[in-house]
C-alpha cells in the first residue's frame, strides 16, 4: 500500500512538469558587440507600412530572407548574426521611406517604397530604380522557380507585375516586367470591359499557365483568368470584407492563401476553389473556420506542404497543406507571442518564432529565436494526432523537373510501405489538369523483411489532348505550352506524418531542349569526288552571279556578284543532288545523340545567301490548298523588321486549316511548305554550284520546340545556258538542216547547166590567179603535177564528174598534158565516166 501511494504521489507531481513542458527552448543570437561603438546607419531606414509583421523567405537560397514591421532586416544567414536595420541610400530620393510590398525576384530583391519600384542586388550590393513604371503602385508580385538551369523555370523567377491596390478595374494601370523588375512595360488586360470592381491583385499562377486577376466588388472577390479554357469564366466566389493579405507557398502547387486577423482561407487549385481553414481537435472538428474560432492571427508562415499561424492569444496553430481539405490544430499555450514576433519555417518540420531585439548601445538588433520541433509536439496524446499509416513513401522523381514534349509520354514510380493491417490509398494529383492528364496503376511488389507488403504505383502523362478522355473545350490550346505540378500523397494522412512530405514534381509541357533536327547525308558531294574535302577546309569561296541572288529576298538581280565563304566546320560536306530531278531533303529527329524518327512534319527551306535560282513541284491549287498559303514573302512582310528567317510554328498557318479563312486568290503561284500530306519538292534551275539552305519546322502540332537548323546542298549536272532562247535555237538548226539537204540536191543539178560551167570557170580562173608565178613553176615542171594541184583544188561532191572537170578547169597552156581525142568543150555531159590515161592518173596519184 505504501507503495502504491508514493507511485500515485510521483505521477501527482510529474504530471504538471509534463504540462508545463514549454513549446520551444528561446535563445538570443548576439554576435559582433564586443566593444561599445556608435556606427550610424547608412541612408534612409526603411520600414514596414502595414501594422502586421512579415516574414519572406526567399524559396530557393534559404538562408536568405526579409524581416517586414517597424524595422526592417535582411539576413543571408537565417538571422543566426546581429543587423543593422536595412536602408536605402539618400541618393535614390525615395522621400518617405515607407515599404508597402516586397518581392525577391531571382538574384534580386525589389521594394515598393513610396509608390515607387526600386532593384536591390544583394550580392554586388547595388540600388537601382525600375523604368517603364508611370503611375503610382503599391505592391509588386512574383513567383520563384528553383529547378537551377532549366531556361523555362528561369522565365517563372523572371518574372514580375506591379500594380496599384484598390483600383479600379476599369481604370487600373498594371505592369509587367521579364527582366527582374529591372524595366517594366504596361501589362495590355483582356476582356477590361467585362470586368467590374476594384483590383485587389495580379498573380503569375504558373500551376495553372494563367495570370489570374483578383477582383473585389461588394465584400466578395473571385479569380478572373487570362487564357482558355478557363477566361470564359470566373473562379467561385468568396467573402472579402477586409483586405486580405495573400501568400502563395513555394513550389508552383498551386496553394494560395488568404488571410487578416479574423479568418484564413486556403486555395489549393490557384483561386478556382476558395475555402475555410478548419480548427480540428483529434479527428474532431471544432470549428469550420478561423472566423468563428475568435482568434486574432498576428504571423502566418507556409512552407510546400506545411502551414502555422500565430496568435495574440499566445496560442500556435499548426496544419498540413495537403491535397485534401486543410485543418489546423492547437498546441498547447505558452508566453510566445510579441507585437514584433513573427513565424519562420526552417525545415520541414521545424518551426521558429523569431523576434528582433533593440540594443541600447549598438544600433545593430539581436535576435531571439524560439524553435520548436513538430513532430515532437505532436508526440503529445492530449492532442490525439493519431499514428501515420504509412511507413515509407518515395520515388525517384521527387522534387524534380520534366519534360514533355508534344506527342511524348513520361513514365514514373513510387513505392509505398504501409503499416502492418492498414491500406491507406495514395492519391496522384495535377495542379494543371486542362493541359496534363494522368493515368495511375498501382499493384503488390514483394515484401519487406519484416513482412510488410510493397506497393508499386506507375504514373503515366501526357499532354491532356492526347489522351483523348477530355472533351476539347476542356484542354488547353495545344499551341501553348504550359506547366503542372504532380503531387503523390496519402488520402486522409494523418497530421502526425510530418517527415511523409508529399512527392511533387514540375512537368513542363513544352520545348525538350534535348531535341534537335539533322538532315540525312549519306550521299555528299566528297564521297563521290565531286568536291575535295580538303579544299573546302582551306577558306574555299565560291562566286554566285548577280542575275542568281537578292541580297533581301525578295528575287531580284543584285548588283554586283557576290563571294561567300563556305562554312566547313558547321556545315561539313555538302549534299549532292541532280539538278534536273526534283528533290527534298530527309529530316531527323534526335534526341540526346540518339535517333528518334524521320520528320514527316511540315516545314520550309530557305537560301541563306539570297539565292532564287529553285522553285517547287507544285502550286497552291495542285497542293490542295483552300486558303491562299503563305510564302517567305508575306511572313517576312509581317515580320516587320526581324530577322528574315522569321518562318516557325509560332506563325505557320496551314493552307488546309479549314480555320484559316484567308481566300485563294492566286491558286498559281509556288506552294512553299514541304513535308506534311503533300509530296512537295524543289525544283533546282539550269545552274551548278553550292546552296546554304536554313530549314524549319513551322507544324505547329509537332513540337513545342525551334527546330532549325542549315545544311548545305551541292548542285550537279547542269549544262551551261544557251546565248540564244532554244527557240531560236531550233529554229536556225532546222533551217541549216533543210538547207544543207537542198544543196546537195541542187548543187549537181546546177553543173549540168550553163550556169554551173560558169561558176567553174570562175572557180578555176581565181584559183589561177591565187597561183600566179607558181602556175608558170608548175608547167615547166611537166605535165603530171599540174593535174594533182589542179583535181585537189576542186570540191569532194563533185567527185563523181573528176575528170571532165579536172580536164575543163585546167589553164590553156596546161590542158596539153593529155587530152583524150573524145573530149569537147562545152559539151561536158556526153563524156562518159571513164578512168583517166594512164599517164594523167600516174600525175594525179591516188584520189
Amino acid at each position: 500500500m505504501l507503495v502504491l501511494m508514493l507511485v500515485a504521489a510521483t505521477a501527482f507531481w510529474l504530471c504538471p512538469l509534463v504540462k508545463a513542458q514549454p513549446l520551444c527552448r528561446i535563445r538570443t543570437l548576439r554576435t559582433g558587440k564586443v566593444f561599445p561603438v556608435k556606427e550610424k546607419i547608412q541612408g534612409d531606414r526603411l520600414y514596414f507600412s502595414s501594422g502586421k509583421t512579415h516574414l519572406i523567405k526567399h524559396p530557393c537560397k534559404k538562408n536568405l530572407a526579409l524581416y517586414l514591421g517597424r524595422q526592417i532586416f535582411l539576413t543571408k544567414d537565417k538571422f543566426e548574426s546581429s543587423l543593422i536595420p536595412f536602408s536605402i541610400p539618400t541618393s535614390m530620393q525615395v522621400g518617405t521611406p515607407e515599404v508597402t510590398s516586397a518581392h525577391f525576384a531571382g538574384s534580386v530583391l525589389l521594394l515598393v517604397v513610396n509608390q515607387k519600384v526600386y532593384v536591390y542586388d544583394y550580392e554586388a550590393n547595388f540600388w537601382t530604380a525600375s523604368t517603364g513604371i508611370e503611375h503610382p503602385v503599391s505592391h509588386v508580385f512574383g513567383d520563384n522557380c528553383c529547378y537551377s538551369g532549366n531556361s523555362f523555370c528561369m522565365d517563372i523567377s523572371n518574372s514580375v507585375f506591379a500594380y496599384l491596390h484598390g483600383d479600379q478595374i476599369s481604370q487600373a494601370n498594371i505592369y509587367f516586367s521579364n527582366s527582374q523588375g529591372y524595366r517594366f512595360q504596361k501589362y495590355a488586360l483582356e476582356r477590361r470591359a467585362e470586368l467590374v470592381g476594384t483590383l485587389g491583385g495580379i498573380f503569375s499562377l504558373h500551376s495553372l499557365s494563367q495570370v489570374g486577376l483578383l477582383l473585389v466588388d461588394q465584400q466578395m472577390a473571385m479569380f478572373s483568368y487570362s487564357d482558355h479554357p478557363l477566361n470564359r469564366s470566373f473562379g467561385l466566389p468568396f467573402d472579402y470584407d477586409r483586405t486580405l493579405d495573400i501568400l502563395i507557398a513555394p513550389g508552383q502547387k498551386g496553394i494560395l492563401i488568404f488571410w487578416f486577423q479574423k479568418n484564413l482561407l486556403v486555395s489549393r487549385n490557384s483561386g478556382q476553389l476558395v475555402e475555410s481553414v478548419q480548427v480540428r481537435e483529434g479527428q474532431r472538428i471544432l470549428y469550420n473556420s478561423i472566423l468563428k474560432a475568435n482568434i486574432t492571427i498576428h504571423s502566418v508562415a507556409a512552407n510546400e506542404n506545411e502551414l502555422a499561424v500565430l496568435t495574440r492569444e499566445n496560442n500556435l496553430y499548426y496544419g498540413s497543406l495537403g491535397i485534401q481539405s486543410s485543418s489546423l490544430i492547437k498546441f498547447a499555450g505558452q508566453n510566445i507571442w510579441s507585437q514584433e514576433a513573427v513565424l519562420m519555417f526552417t525545415d520541414v518540420g521545424m518551426l521558429e518564432i523569431l523576434t528582433p531585439l533593440p540594443d541600447m548601445i549598438f544600433p545593430a538588433f539581436d535576435f531571439q529565436k524560439c524553435l520548436l520541433n513538430i513532430q515532437a509536439l505532436l508526440m503529445d496524446p492530449q492532442l490525439q494526432a493519431g499514428i501515420c499509416k504509412v511507413e515509407l513513401l518515395q520515388g525517384e522523381f521527387e522534387n524534380k523537373m520534366y519534360t514533355i514534349d508534344m506527342n511524348s509520354q513520361l513514365e514514373l514510380t513510387a513505392l509505398m510501405i504501409p503499416r502492418p493491417g492498414t491500406l491507406p490509398v495514395p492519391l496522384v494529383m495535377v495542379s494543371n489538369p486542362y493541359s496534363l492528364g494522368l493515368q495511375a496503376v498501382i499493384y503488390e511488389d514483394g515484401y519487406t523483411y519484416d513482412g510488410n507488403t510493397k506497393h508499386r504505383l506507375n504514373i503515366s502523362l501526357k499532354q491532356q489532348h492526347h489522351w483523348g478522355r477530355a472533351d476539347p473545350n476542356f484542354t488547353s490550346s495545344i499551341k501553348r505550352p504550359t506547366i503542372s505540378t504532380i503531387t503523390l500523397d496519402i488520402a486522409n494522412k494523418e497530421i502526425s506524418c510530418v517527415d511523409l512530405k508529399p512527392l511533387t514534381a514540375l512537368i513542363s509541357v513544352g520545348c525538350d531542349l534535348e531535341k534537335k533536327i539533322v538532315i540525312q547525308n549519306e550521299l555528299s558531294a566528297c564521297h563521290h569526288g565531286v568536291l575535295d574535302p580538303v579544299a573546302l577546309q582551306d577558306n574555299y569561296s565560291y562566286i554566285i552571279e548577280r542575275e542568281a541572288y537578292d541580297p533581301n529576298f525578295q528575287g531580284q538581280q543584285a548588283e554586283e556578284d557576290l563571294e561567300v565563304y563556305y562554312p566547313y566546320e558547321n556545315l561539313g560536306c555538302p549534299l549532292l543532288a541532280y539538278y534536273d530531278t526534283p528533290w527534298k531533303p530527309v529530316v531527323e529527329l534526335w534526341r540526346e545523340g540518339k535517333f528518334q524518327e524521320v520528320v514527316e512534319a511540315e516545314y520550309v527551306l530557305l537560301e541563306m545567301n539570297g539565292l532564287f535560282t529553285y522553285t517547287y513541284s507544285l502550286t497552291a491549287g495542285m497542293a490542295g490548298c483552300s486558303a491562299q498559303p503563305q510564302n517567305w514573302t508575306t511572313v517576312t512582310e509581317m515580320a516587320g523588321d526581324a530577322a528574315s528567317f522569321s518562318w516557325d510554328r509560332e506563325n505557320y498557318m496551314s493552307c488546309h486549316d479549314p480555320d484559316y479563312h484567308e481566300p485563294l486568290r492566286w491558286p498559281d503561284v509556288p506552294y512553299q511548305i514541304l513535308g506534311g500530306p503533300t509530296e512537295n519538292k524543289v525544283v533546282f534551275d539550269q545552274r551548278n554550284g553550292i546552296y546554304i539552305f536554313f530549314i524549319s519546322i513551322v507544324d505547329p502540332s509537332y513540337s513545342y520546340c525551334h527546330l532549325e537548323t542549315t545544311f548545305s546542298v551541292y548542285v550537279y549536272g547542269a549544262f551551261p545556258l544557251s546565248i540564244f532562247p532554244p527557240e531560236i535555237t531550233i529554229v536556225l538548226l532546222t533551217v541549216a538542216t533543210l538547207l544543207s539537204v537542198w544543196l546537195a540536191y541542187m548543187i549537181p543539178q546546177l553543173l549540168h547547166m550553163e550556169q554551173g560551167l560558169e561558176v567553174s570557170g570562175f572557180w578555176a580562173r581565181l584559183e589561177g590567179s591565187k597561183g600566179g608565178e607558181g602556175s608558170e613553176l608548175l608547167a615547166s615542171r611537166g605535165p603530171c603535177p599540174v593535174q594533182r594541184r589542179v583535181r585537189t583544188g576542186m570540191p569532194t561532191w563533185a567527185s563523181g564528174f573528176t575528170w571532165a572537170a579536172d580536164a575543163l578547169c585546167m589553164p590553156h597552156h596546161m590542158r596539153a598534158c593529155s587530152r583524150p581525142p573524145m573530149y569537147q568543150a562545152g559539151n561536158i555531159s556526153r563524156i562518159p565516166a571513164q578512168p583517166p590515161p594512164s599517164d594523167l592518173r600516174e600525175g594525179m596519184g591516188t584520189p
